[in-house]
């Protein structure tokens, strides 16, 4: 295993929007001692309680709970893997250390390729343009009412969230509508990105990037934005290396890329982790995806073309 973080950690369950100002925010390691026994990763401090985000080890779905410390068992990240070994979390992590540490698209690819359909990512990475909303509209115009609410990841950074708050409050109203169910996964804060340097001194690879920062801060926006960060992240730009891909493992996460960048012509398989973006900076992308779903209508009406939930198709492909 990967050295970890000197702090404990945990994972849990739930959806429910945070008020209030966060602080101690951490890293921390552990377990509930309720069952099912969820997994901590989080602790922090909120209202004057001591709250928790936690992972379902079974489902990989992500909660805020607010515990006592009767309630918790603090453990190490080794202890973790030993007590959780034959969950589709666990396995998911220790599939994510056997990966190719390309320097680009690095990370889960593809899920369940069992699947008659995909699962969609949506990235809205730092922009001074609108969010783009037709394709959400065209995502609940065709995949409603066979898929209700319809799933899809967004990945989500801490400058867009700073400077979109009508769009996010748009995002967030769909989702309490029940038309979207929407998986929330951490894109880091700042997202750099300078056109005029190499891939390996970029993004992420920034010479002095704070990484801790990078993920932390935007798990706090995110939270205090009333979203519940998942136990993905995904690489801005898509690129990493291994010291990089190794770092985000000892937060406990799980690394995803891409099999189908829409924009770059790549086709999705069954299974597949389609990439597009709605900030208003890939239009070609969003019409290829609008395009590919009604191409596909009839498909979707007979429920053989479908879309799919990431944190089920990951936990499915484990078992598998």
């Amino acid at each position: 295993m990967p050295r970890f973080l000197s702090i404990s950690c945990l994972i849990l369950l739930i959806c429910t929007k945070t008020s209030g100002q966060i602080s101690n925010y951490r890293v921390y390691f552990g377990a509930t001692r309720t069952q099912p026994q969820q997994i901590i990763l989080r602790q922090w401090q909120q209202n004057r309680e001591t709250r928790y985000l936690t992972v379902n080890p079974q489902t990989l779905k992500t909660a805020v709970v607010n515990l006592p410390a009767s309630a918790v068992q603090p453990l190490s990240w080794p202890q973790i893997g030993q007590q959780f070994n034959r969950t589709p979390y666990l396995r998911a992590w220790q599939g994510e250390q056997q990966r190719d540490h390309n320097l680009q698209d690095a990370g889960l690819e593809r899920a369940d390729t069992t699947e008659r359909g995909f699962s969609l990512t949506i990235d809205l990475c730092p922009s001074h343009k609108p969010l783009d909303r037709s394709v959400f509209e065209q995502l609940i115009a065709s995949f409603e009412p066979e898929e209700k609410p319809v799933p899809v990841t967004i990945t989500i950074t801490g400058l867009w969230m700073e400077s979109h708050a009508q769009d996010l409050a748009y995002l967030k109203g769909l989702a309490n509508r029940g038309d979207l169910d929407i998986t929330w996964v951490n894109h880091s804060y700042h997202h750099r990105f300078d056109p005029r340097l190499p891939l390996a001194v970029n993004f992420l690879l920034e010479p002095n990037t704070n990484l801790n920062d990078e993920i932390l801060l935007n798990e706090q926006a995110m939270l205090s934005n009333g979203l519940i960060p998942s136990p993905f992240f995904r690489f801005p730009g898509l690129v990493s290396d291994k010291a990089v891909f190794d770092r985000v493992l000892t937060f406990g996460l799980l690394p995803i890329g891409s099999d189908a960048w829409l924009a770059k012509n790549q086709q999705p398989k069954q299974g597949s982790l389609v990439l597009i973006h709605a900030n208003g900076n890939e239009p070609l992308g969003i019409a290829d995806f609008i395009k590919l779903i009604r191409q596909k209508s009839t498909a979707i009406r007979n429920k053989t073309w479908l879309l799919y939930e990431l944190p089920t198709s990951v936990a499915d492909a484990s078992e598998k």
